[in-house]
Protein backbone atom coordinates (compact mmCIF):
# COMPACT_ATOMS: atom_id res chain seq x y z
CA UNK A 1 0.00 0.00 0.00
CA UNK A 2 1.14 3.22 -0.66
CA UNK A 3 -0.12 6.93 -0.80
CA UNK A 4 0.24 9.09 -4.34
CA UNK A 5 -0.32 12.18 -5.72
CA UNK A 6 -0.03 13.04 -9.08
CA UNK A 7 -1.37 16.56 -11.24
CA UNK A 8 -0.45 18.99 -14.04
CA UNK A 9 1.02 22.13 -12.77
CA UNK A 10 -0.47 24.65 -14.31
CA UNK A 11 2.18 27.24 -15.12
CA UNK A 12 4.77 24.86 -16.34
CA UNK A 13 2.39 22.27 -17.69
CA UNK A 14 4.87 19.68 -15.86
CA UNK A 15 3.17 15.99 -15.07
CA UNK A 16 3.95 15.80 -11.10
CA UNK A 17 4.53 12.13 -9.24
CA UNK A 18 4.64 12.36 -5.17
CA UNK A 19 5.20 9.51 -3.23
CA UNK A 20 4.71 9.27 0.39
CA UNK A 21 4.45 5.72 1.39
CA UNK A 22 5.14 1.98 0.75
CA UNK A 23 6.95 1.88 -3.22
CA UNK A 24 9.33 4.92 -1.74
CA UNK A 25 11.52 2.65 -0.48
CA UNK A 26 12.07 0.76 -3.74
CA UNK A 27 14.67 3.20 -5.23
CA UNK A 28 14.73 0.49 -8.31
CA UNK A 29 11.21 0.98 -9.37
CA UNK A 30 10.88 4.66 -8.25
CA UNK A 31 13.66 5.34 -10.97
CA UNK A 32 12.30 2.93 -13.62
CA UNK A 33 9.11 5.52 -13.31
CA UNK A 34 11.37 8.33 -13.14
CA UNK A 35 13.05 6.71 -16.77
CA UNK A 36 9.38 5.82 -18.22
CA UNK A 37 9.17 9.48 -18.89
CA UNK A 38 5.03 9.57 -17.26
CA UNK A 39 6.04 12.55 -15.30
CA UNK A 40 8.57 15.37 -15.86
CA UNK A 41 9.32 15.33 -11.99
CA UNK A 42 8.85 13.21 -9.09
CA UNK A 43 9.25 13.86 -5.42
CA UNK A 44 9.38 10.93 -2.85
CA UNK A 45 8.68 11.23 0.82
CA UNK A 46 11.56 9.72 2.32
CA UNK A 47 10.77 8.20 5.23
CA UNK A 48 7.26 5.93 4.64
CA UNK A 49 5.98 3.58 6.80
CA UNK A 50 5.33 4.04 10.70
CA UNK A 51 7.79 6.80 10.59
CA UNK A 52 6.42 8.65 7.69
CA UNK A 53 2.82 8.20 9.36
CA UNK A 54 4.09 10.05 12.11
CA UNK A 55 5.16 12.99 10.19
CA UNK A 56 1.47 13.11 8.57
CA UNK A 57 -0.15 13.17 12.22
CA UNK A 58 2.11 15.81 13.08
CA UNK A 59 1.28 17.85 9.94
CA UNK A 60 -2.08 17.41 10.33
CA UNK A 61 -2.08 18.66 14.01
CA UNK A 62 -0.18 21.69 12.86
CA UNK A 63 -2.59 22.30 10.07
CA UNK A 64 -6.05 21.02 10.51
CA UNK A 65 -6.01 21.58 14.43
CA UNK A 66 -3.95 24.46 14.93
CA UNK A 67 -4.96 25.90 12.08
CA UNK A 68 -1.18 27.25 10.88
CA UNK A 69 -0.53 27.89 7.02
CA UNK A 70 1.17 25.52 4.77
CA UNK A 71 3.51 26.92 2.65
CA UNK A 72 4.54 25.18 0.36
CA UNK A 73 5.30 26.29 -3.51
CA UNK A 74 5.47 23.00 -5.24
CA UNK A 75 9.12 23.69 -5.86
CA UNK A 76 11.00 23.75 -2.92
CA UNK A 77 11.63 20.64 -0.77
CA UNK A 78 9.38 21.97 2.68
CA UNK A 79 11.28 18.81 4.23
CA UNK A 80 14.71 20.72 3.77
CA UNK A 81 16.76 17.71 3.48
CA UNK A 82 15.01 15.71 5.89
CA UNK A 83 17.32 16.97 8.56
CA UNK A 84 14.76 17.32 11.37
CA UNK A 85 16.61 15.34 14.36
CA UNK A 86 19.01 16.33 16.94
CA UNK A 87 22.41 18.44 16.51
CA UNK A 88 25.40 18.14 18.99
CA UNK A 89 27.41 21.71 19.15
CA UNK A 90 31.10 21.49 19.35
CA UNK A 91 30.97 22.29 23.10
CA UNK A 92 28.89 19.56 23.72
CA UNK A 93 31.04 17.12 21.94
CA UNK A 94 34.56 18.80 23.10
CA UNK A 95 32.68 18.16 26.33
CA UNK A 96 32.17 14.37 26.30
CA UNK A 97 35.60 13.68 24.30
CA UNK A 98 37.73 15.66 27.48
CA UNK A 99 34.89 13.81 30.24
CA UNK A 100 36.13 10.21 28.99
CA UNK A 101 39.71 11.56 28.30
CA UNK A 102 39.53 10.34 24.03
CA UNK A 103 42.32 11.92 22.55
CA UNK A 104 41.47 14.09 19.85
CA UNK A 105 42.48 17.11 17.26
CA UNK A 106 40.38 20.16 16.62
CA UNK A 107 39.91 21.47 13.02
CA UNK A 108 38.86 24.46 11.77
CA UNK A 109 36.01 24.55 8.93
CA UNK A 110 38.69 24.84 6.08
CA UNK A 111 41.28 22.28 7.76
CA UNK A 112 38.27 19.81 8.28
CA UNK A 113 37.73 20.06 4.92
CA UNK A 114 41.30 19.17 3.81
CA UNK A 115 42.00 16.73 6.24
CA UNK A 116 39.01 14.27 4.79
CA UNK A 117 39.58 14.88 1.31
CA UNK A 118 43.00 13.55 1.63
CA UNK A 119 41.91 10.76 3.68
CA UNK A 120 39.42 9.69 1.52
CA UNK A 121 42.14 9.58 -1.13
CA UNK A 122 44.67 7.72 0.91
CA UNK A 123 41.38 5.26 0.99
CA UNK A 124 40.70 5.58 4.78
CA UNK A 125 37.87 4.88 6.29
CA UNK A 126 35.91 7.79 8.12
CA UNK A 127 32.91 8.27 10.19
CA UNK A 128 31.56 11.42 9.60
CA UNK A 129 29.29 12.77 12.57
CA UNK A 130 28.57 16.56 11.84
CA UNK A 131 25.07 18.80 12.26
CA UNK A 132 21.23 17.31 12.52
CA UNK A 133 20.57 13.98 11.98
CA UNK A 134 18.66 13.12 9.31
CA UNK A 135 15.26 12.03 9.84
CA UNK A 136 14.31 8.41 8.08
CA UNK A 137 16.42 5.12 7.00
CA UNK A 138 19.25 6.46 4.87
CA UNK A 139 22.08 8.09 6.18
CA UNK A 140 22.36 11.56 4.27
CA UNK A 141 25.74 13.09 5.27
CA UNK A 142 25.00 13.74 8.79
CA UNK A 143 25.68 10.21 10.55
CA UNK A 144 27.95 8.60 7.27
CA UNK A 145 30.58 6.27 7.17
CA UNK A 146 31.93 7.92 3.93
CA UNK A 147 35.19 6.36 1.52
CA UNK A 148 36.66 6.63 -2.04
CA UNK A 149 34.09 5.44 -4.63
CA UNK A 150 37.09 5.08 -7.11
CA UNK A 151 39.20 2.20 -4.73
CA UNK A 152 38.42 -1.36 -6.41
CA UNK A 153 38.99 -2.71 -2.77
CA UNK A 154 36.62 -0.31 -0.34
CA UNK A 155 33.38 -1.93 -1.08
CA UNK A 156 35.10 -5.55 0.09
CA UNK A 157 36.93 -3.15 3.16
CA UNK A 158 33.68 -1.67 4.14
CA UNK A 159 31.84 -4.61 4.04
CA UNK A 160 33.27 -6.99 5.92
CA UNK A 161 35.78 -4.32 8.48
CA UNK A 162 33.16 -2.18 9.09
CA UNK A 163 29.56 -3.38 8.37
CA UNK A 164 30.23 -6.63 9.40
CA UNK A 165 28.34 -8.25 5.95
CA UNK A 166 28.71 -9.98 3.34
CA UNK A 167 31.61 -8.63 0.89
CA UNK A 168 30.23 -8.27 -2.59
CA UNK A 169 27.49 -5.16 -1.28
CA UNK A 170 27.76 -2.31 -3.33
CA UNK A 171 27.56 0.93 -1.58
CA UNK A 172 25.72 4.34 -2.61
CA UNK A 173 27.55 7.83 -4.29
CA UNK A 174 26.79 11.04 -2.51
CA UNK A 175 27.52 13.21 -5.62
CA UNK A 176 27.14 16.83 -6.09
CA UNK A 177 23.62 17.88 -7.43
CA UNK A 178 25.22 20.10 -10.31
CA UNK A 179 27.26 17.64 -11.32
CA UNK A 180 25.09 13.80 -11.04
CA UNK A 181 24.68 13.85 -14.79
CA UNK A 182 28.12 13.96 -15.63
CA UNK A 183 28.12 10.71 -13.67
CA UNK A 184 24.79 8.78 -13.94
CA UNK A 185 22.18 9.01 -16.95
CA UNK A 186 19.84 10.83 -14.12
CA UNK A 187 19.09 15.12 -14.78
CA UNK A 188 16.78 15.34 -11.32
CA UNK A 189 17.94 15.61 -7.67
CA UNK A 190 17.95 12.75 -5.59
CA UNK A 191 18.60 14.13 -2.65
CA UNK A 192 17.03 11.08 0.41
CA UNK A 193 18.60 8.38 -1.67
CA UNK A 194 15.79 6.74 -3.29
CA UNK A 195 16.49 6.66 -7.24
CA UNK A 196 18.45 3.81 -8.69
CA UNK A 197 20.33 4.96 -12.12
CA UNK A 198 22.70 3.96 -14.11
CA UNK A 199 26.06 4.58 -14.10
CA UNK A 200 26.98 6.91 -17.14
CA UNK A 201 28.25 5.16 -19.91
CA UNK A 202 31.27 6.84 -20.20
CA UNK A 203 32.34 5.97 -17.04
CA UNK A 204 31.88 2.22 -17.15
CA UNK A 205 34.45 -0.62 -18.11
CA UNK A 206 33.38 -3.37 -20.64
CA UNK A 207 34.49 -6.81 -19.16
CA UNK A 208 37.05 -8.92 -20.94
CA UNK A 209 36.39 -12.39 -21.97
CA UNK A 210 38.50 -13.78 -19.96
CA UNK A 211 36.42 -11.51 -16.84
CA UNK A 212 33.04 -12.79 -18.46
CA UNK A 213 34.16 -16.85 -17.94
CA UNK A 214 34.62 -15.73 -14.30
CA UNK A 215 31.59 -17.32 -11.88
CA UNK A 216 30.50 -16.42 -8.82
CA UNK A 217 31.91 -13.70 -6.17
CA UNK A 218 34.89 -13.19 -8.84
CA UNK A 219 32.81 -12.25 -11.36
CA UNK A 220 30.66 -10.33 -8.93
CA UNK A 221 33.30 -8.10 -7.43
CA UNK A 222 34.72 -7.46 -11.01
CA UNK A 223 35.54 -3.61 -11.79
CA UNK A 224 32.53 -2.54 -14.10
CA UNK A 225 33.10 1.25 -13.72
CA UNK A 226 35.67 4.23 -12.43
CA UNK A 227 33.42 4.43 -9.23
CA UNK A 228 33.37 0.55 -8.55
CA UNK A 229 32.52 0.62 -4.78
CA UNK A 230 29.12 2.15 -5.83
CA UNK A 231 28.67 0.49 -8.97
CA UNK A 232 25.68 -2.56 -9.14
CA UNK A 233 25.88 -5.77 -10.94
CA UNK A 234 24.08 -4.17 -13.47
CA UNK A 235 26.01 -1.15 -14.27
CA UNK A 236 23.41 1.00 -11.89
CA UNK A 237 23.86 2.94 -8.39
CA UNK A 238 21.58 4.70 -5.82
CA UNK A 239 22.28 7.83 -5.67
CA UNK A 240 21.99 10.65 -3.26
CA UNK A 241 22.63 14.37 -4.90
CA UNK A 242 23.87 17.05 -2.32
CA UNK A 243 23.71 20.36 -2.28
CA UNK A 244 25.25 23.35 0.18
CA UNK A 245 21.80 24.43 1.36
CA UNK A 246 20.88 21.73 3.76
CA UNK A 247 24.47 20.19 4.91
CA UNK A 248 26.73 23.18 3.51
CA UNK A 249 29.87 21.18 5.17
CA UNK A 250 29.32 17.60 3.48
CA UNK A 251 28.76 19.40 0.08
CA UNK A 252 32.23 21.94 0.81
CA UNK A 253 33.99 18.55 1.65
CA UNK A 254 33.27 16.65 -2.00
CA UNK A 255 34.02 19.72 -3.65
CA UNK A 256 37.36 19.88 -2.09
CA UNK A 257 37.83 16.29 -3.11
CA UNK A 258 36.98 17.19 -6.29
CA UNK A 259 38.85 19.76 -6.37
CA UNK A 260 41.80 17.86 -5.33
CA UNK A 261 41.49 14.58 -6.53
CA UNK A 262 38.67 15.33 -9.53
CA UNK A 263 35.81 12.85 -8.43
CA UNK A 264 33.06 14.87 -7.08
CA UNK A 265 31.48 12.03 -5.26
CA UNK A 266 32.36 9.52 -2.66
CA UNK A 267 30.90 6.21 -0.44
CA UNK A 268 28.15 7.21 1.61
CA UNK A 269 26.83 4.69 3.54
CA UNK A 270 24.89 4.57 7.55
CA UNK A 271 26.87 5.15 10.65
CA UNK A 272 26.07 1.62 12.08
CA UNK A 273 26.74 -1.92 11.92
CA UNK A 274 24.25 -4.59 10.42
CA UNK A 275 21.66 -4.84 12.77
CA UNK A 276 21.86 -1.47 15.02
CA UNK A 277 20.35 1.69 14.10
CA UNK A 278 22.24 4.67 12.79
CA UNK A 279 23.97 6.61 15.64
CA UNK A 280 22.58 9.63 17.05
CA UNK A 281 25.03 11.24 19.91
CA UNK A 282 28.87 11.34 19.75
CA UNK A 283 28.96 9.09 22.75
CA UNK A 284 27.21 6.49 20.00
CA UNK A 285 29.15 7.49 17.26
CA UNK A 286 32.48 6.37 19.61
CA UNK A 287 31.34 3.04 20.30
CA UNK A 288 30.92 2.23 17.02
CA UNK A 289 33.93 3.38 16.08
CA UNK A 290 35.77 1.87 18.17
CA UNK A 291 33.84 -1.82 17.80
CA UNK A 292 34.89 -1.66 13.86
CA UNK A 293 37.96 -1.08 11.79
CA UNK A 294 37.18 2.70 10.94
CA UNK A 295 40.40 4.52 10.80
CA UNK A 296 39.24 8.07 11.59
CA UNK A 297 36.13 9.44 13.45
CA UNK A 298 34.76 13.05 12.86
CA UNK A 299 32.47 14.73 16.05
CA UNK A 300 32.01 17.88 14.86
CA UNK A 301 35.22 19.82 14.19
CA UNK A 302 37.15 17.15 15.74
CA UNK A 303 39.08 14.27 14.33
CA UNK A 304 39.51 10.85 16.01
CA UNK A 305 42.55 8.64 14.60
CA UNK A 306 41.79 4.87 15.72
CA UNK A 307 45.70 4.25 16.91
CA UNK A 308 45.32 6.74 19.39
CA UNK A 309 42.65 5.38 20.86
CA UNK A 310 42.68 3.14 24.14
CA UNK A 311 40.70 -0.32 23.30
CA UNK A 312 37.68 -1.33 24.59
CA UNK A 313 37.38 -3.19 27.81
CA UNK A 314 34.74 -6.11 28.42
CA UNK A 315 33.38 -5.47 24.74
CA UNK A 316 33.99 -8.80 23.22
CA UNK A 317 30.46 -10.36 22.52
CA UNK A 318 28.44 -7.24 20.95
CA UNK A 319 28.55 -8.35 17.76
CA UNK A 320 25.86 -11.32 19.16
CA UNK A 321 23.27 -9.11 19.99
CA UNK A 322 22.59 -8.45 16.37
CA UNK A 323 21.34 -11.21 13.73
CA UNK A 324 22.32 -10.74 10.32
CA UNK A 325 20.10 -8.83 7.90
Amino acid sequence: MFLMARHVRKETGMRELCLAGGVALNCVANGRILREGIFDRIWIQPAAGDAGGALGAALLTWHQYLGRARQADGMKDSQRGSYLGPAYSNDQICAYLQSQNIPFNELSDEELREKIADLINAEKVVGWFYGRMEFGPRALGARSIIGDAQSPKMQEVMNLKIKFRECFRPFAPTVLRERVSDWFDLEQESPYMLLVAPVAKSRRRDMTAEEQKLFGLKKLLTTRSTIPAVTHVDYSARVQTVTGEYQPMYYRLIRKFEEKYGCPLIINTSFNVRGEPIVCSPEHAYLCFMRTNMDYLLLGNYLLEKKDQKPLEKDINWLKEFELD
